[in-house]
């Protein structure tokens, strides 16, 4: 069995010739927890029973579905990104409603064979942090279809647009339903997500937050990424470079997304803000630079963001990977639980998001 912690190369270019100089080494103070002393992630909250939360790993449901294009009725259309476009679909057989998303890949109809292959492994993927896979296959123009759980709300990222910075309470249960796919999706299929985002990270009106377009097919990651440029913001330094990479990258970017959701827009200054000296925007690999060479960003002082949620984004975007937490690591130490007394009940605040959402006509 192939070690899911073994680095992995990108096999691709490093295009603006992207060097990476290592930060300066931490004090010891940073690094003073033993295995016999561990912190307490909780940001403000008790701690929840271990066994339950490793529980909810793995959930035993199987859903295998005779997938035909001619088979799916589209509710509405939900958007495009990421190499594809997505819609609501009813699946006439069954009436189960799911997400059905086109991906447009450029590639001999053999490879497009190979990535439908690659994604059948997701039939075996049962997990209350990933979205339920139906089924993929090639539609006549041999574009890859993929069928998955319909999300009504929808991607954080669209919340975040509406809302703003999310409260941290609710951004407790967003890291735990992050970390607890990732470590799904590490320690039971033996691979990494490779492209966290808050548009990857879904909700629905019950509450539920899940995974969605976890790299289960290289293929479809290398083909997807060197199409769509949106997917780099949120590399690690070294997946930027073109390096070999950990599961340490996916910590990166679940570090760069969390903090986004934290203070309602991307860490990194966009190509928009940043300049060419002329007062013109810059591109992409300017940006690319800046992530690659500059400081990472910090978390701003604030009432609202406790010590523990800026120590753990502190150390989930530090420069060396090595220095960076495993998501297990994370995710038994529960960086995740923000309750406080004195807030409204995550229950209470999903039926309040979902209808704000509805008055936006966004679900």
């Amino acid at each position: 069995m192939s070690d899911s912690f073994a680095p992995r190369s990108m096999k691709r270019k490093n295009v603006k010739g992207l060097a990476l100089t290592p930060a300066a080494p931490k004090s010891s103070s940073t690094n003073n927890n033993t295995n016999d002393q561990k912190p307490d992630w909780g940001f403000g909250g008790s701690r929840a029973d271990e066994a339950g939360q490793e529980a909810q790993l793995e959930i035993g449901i199987e859903f295998n579905l005779d997938l035909r294009q001619e088979d799916l009725e589209i509710v509405k259309e939900l958007g495009s990104g990421n190499g594809g476009t997505v819609s609501k679909v009813k699946h006439l057989p069954t009436g189960t409603t799911m997400a059905r998303k086109i991906i447009h890949v450029e590639a001999k109809k053999e490879l497009r064979k190979r990535i439908v292959r690659e994604l059948q492994i997701m039939h075996g993927c049962h997990s209350d942090y990933i979205v339920t896979f139906y089924g993929a296959f090639l539609n006549e123009h041999n574009d890859v279809i993929m069928c998955m759980e319909y999300m009504d709300v929808g991607s954080l990222d669209r919340v975040s647009r509406v809302f703003g910075p999310i409260r941290v309470d609710v951004l407790g249960k967003i890291a735990e339903a992050t970390l607890g796919g990732l470590t799904y999706l590490y320690s039971k299929l033996h691979i990494m997500h490779r492209d966290i985002k808050p548009s990857n990270i879904l909700t629905n009106s019950k509450g539920h937050i899940k995974l969605c377009d976890f790299g289960v097919s290289g293929e479809l990651v290398n083909s997807v990424a060197d199409t769509f440029v949106g997917t780099s913001t949120y590399m690690a330094p070294e997946r930027i470079q073109g390096e070999k990479y950990t599961v340490k990258s996916d910590v990166w970017s679940f570090g760069l997304s969390i903090m986004e959701l934290a203070i309602g827009k991307f860490p990194f200054a966009t190509s928009e803000q940043l300049s060419d000296g002329d007062g013109a925007p810059a591109g992409i690999l300017d940006l690319l630079q800046q992530i690659v060479h500059e400081p990472a960003p910090r978390l701003p002082k604030s009432d609202a963001f406790p010590s523990i949620l800026e120590d753990m984004i502190q150390r989930c975007l530090s420069k060396v990977p090595d220095e960076r937490p495993t998501p297990q690591e994370l995710f038994v130490r529960k960086h995740s639980e923000l309750r406080r007394e004195d807030s409204l009940t995550i229950d209470r605040m999903r039926i309040h998001l979902y209808k704000q959402l509805s008055e936006h006509q966004l679900t």
